[in-house]
């Protein structure tokens, strides 16, 4: 993340500056230009804001600037043996569609779907109230933040005006981008419920030198600017679209917690291995591969891989296809056969797989 204040900043504010860098800076969501301007700009004090930031011996801080130590607690409660607050909700936030944790020590309960006014990774911001969270599972104390109140009828008034301004905020920052040509592509704007401060999401292939634009965008806005670079995948999950099985992403719709897909996930489930198919619109692995891949990873551990070889009245297979799903292998004998065998008649025996000549008791209709 980079966050530029006037051309003329004080001390204070560049201070303020150095705490905003120190932010996360979490996998894809970051610059990338962030130690450019530290190398660029040696001497300045606004590089030596973002060297520190770079710094390994820096200490690390979360999105509301507050030291994080320690590792995320499991089974419900957080680090440090501390039960979790109650209750705890799921909230999202609707510009970038990432979902966080928050807790409500206010009067009654919250309604699903509700809107509410919390702290976000950006900033605070009016966030949709998904649901009360019974099973958080491995959560840390830090991913947890106050809900601040229920939204008012002001708040979605005022969120509601920025849409329009956020259209007019990409239209122009569009064209400064199209007049430097610079390689990047923008993704979305966004103004702050109560800060005035506006985001300015892209992609790009690599890093890129936006500080001219920084500038543009400065003399514009009169207010802060922060660009955020984000990956593909991200880029997906923040603006949305149709897939191919036709309902909607699963990085938009199911989850924001984008999971690490492989191309063994697909091999494993005998999905076709052309790009075409098992890719989606951000020319990525689909999310849904990794679904069921648990299911396929153990259900392969009680079956012969592709290629082994065993004897079977007295003839040497060889197998050629493995279908978990359906619990049957099928292998071609050197006499030419090709027979289908049910799962349940493989035993793997002194390191060798072999085939039962009946069905176990269990396996039997």
């Amino acid at each position: 993340m980079a966050v530029f204040p006037d051309e003329h900043a004080s001390d204070e504010e560049l201070r303020r500056l150095e705490d905003e860098v120190l932010e996360g800076r979490d996998g894809e969501e970051r610059s990338g230009f962030e130690e450019e301007v530290a190398a660029d700009e040696g001497d300045s004090p606004l590089a030596a804001s973002f060297a520190e930031a770079a710094s390994p011996t820096a200490p690390r801080r979360d999105s509301r600037d507050r030291p994080v130590t320690g590792a995320p607690a499991t089974g419900g409660a957080a680090k440090g043996g501390r039960e979790l607050p109650s209750p705890l909700y799921r909230l999202r936030a609707t510009h970038s569609n990432e979902t966080f944790f928050g807790y409500w020590e206010g009067e009654g309960e919250l309604a699903p779907r509700s809107w509410v006014v919390a702290p976000t990774r950006y900033g605070r911001d009016v966030c949709e109230l998904q649901g009360l969270v019974r099973c958080p599972g491995h959560v840390g104390q830090e991913d947890i933040f106050k809900i601040d109140r229920r939204a008012t009828e002001a708040d979605l008034a005022k969120a509601r005006a920025n849409e329009e301004l956020e259209r007019k905020a990409f239209e122009l920052c569009r064209q400064k981008i199209e007049a430097r040509k610079l390689p990047m592509k923008l993704v979305a704007a966004h103004y702050l419920l109560e800060e005035p401060k506006v985001l300015f999401f892209f992609s790009a292939e690599s890093r890129v030198d936006f500080r001219e634009l920084v500038k543009d965008l400065v003399a514009v806005f009169k207010m802060r600017i922060e660009l955020r670079q984000i990956g593909v995948r991200d880029e997906a999950r923040v603006t949305g679209g149709c897939g191919v099985c036709g309902r909607v992403l699963c990085c938009h719709g199911v989850s924001d917690k984008l999971t690490p897909v492989s191309i063994k996930m697909a091999k494993d489930q005998n999905l076709s291995l052309n790009s075409m198919k098992i890719s989606g619109p951000c020319g990525r692995l689909l999310c849904c591969l990794a679904y069921e891949y648990g299911f396929y990873r153990d259900a392969r551990r009680e079956l012969p891989g592709e290629g082994v070889r065993f004897f079977y009245d007295g003839v040497l297979f060889r197998v050629i296809e493995v279908n978990a799903l359906s619990g049957s292998v099928k292998a071609a004998g050197e006499d030419g056969r090709v027979l289908d065998f049910p799962a349940a008649r493989f035993v793997h025996s002194e390191g060798k797989w072999k085939v039962r000549e009946e069905l176990p008791e269990q396996g039997r209709t």
